[in-house]
């Protein structure tokens, strides 16, 4: 079992969530479509060569994103996170995979 973390602008937070969730993510127990959300404030300045999805090269940027969580299985992770890449709108988009343990003695 994985858990992936996203920041995400929250113009696109629905439809990445929704795209996470068709490739497998969310799912826990009799549930699905299962995440933790939280909005903040998110900071970058695109340097050259860069193509940012909002903000000027050379400039420092700050824009409302949204911290998303959610737990997948092992077999889903790589759809999730091909899907998390063709969707998100970022050129580089920020996101974190962590392999939980699920069984304590």
């Amino acid at each position: 079992m994985y858990k992936l973390g996203v920041y995400v602008p929250d113009s696109h937070l629905e439809s990445l969530k929704q795209a996470l969730f068709d490739a497998g993510a969310g799912r826990v127990g009799d549930y699905d479509q299962c995440c933790w959300q939280v909005k903040g404030q998110g900071q970058f300045r695109p340097l050259p060569g860069s193509e940012p999805f909002t903000g000027d090269q050379g400039s420092v940027s700050s824009v409302a994103e949204y911290r998303v969580e959610l737990v997948c299985t092992d077999d889903c992770i790589p759809a999730v996170v091909a899907a998390l890449k063709a969707a998100h709108p970022y050129e580089t988009p920020a996101f974190d995979v962590v392999q939980l343990h699920t069984e304590f003695e």
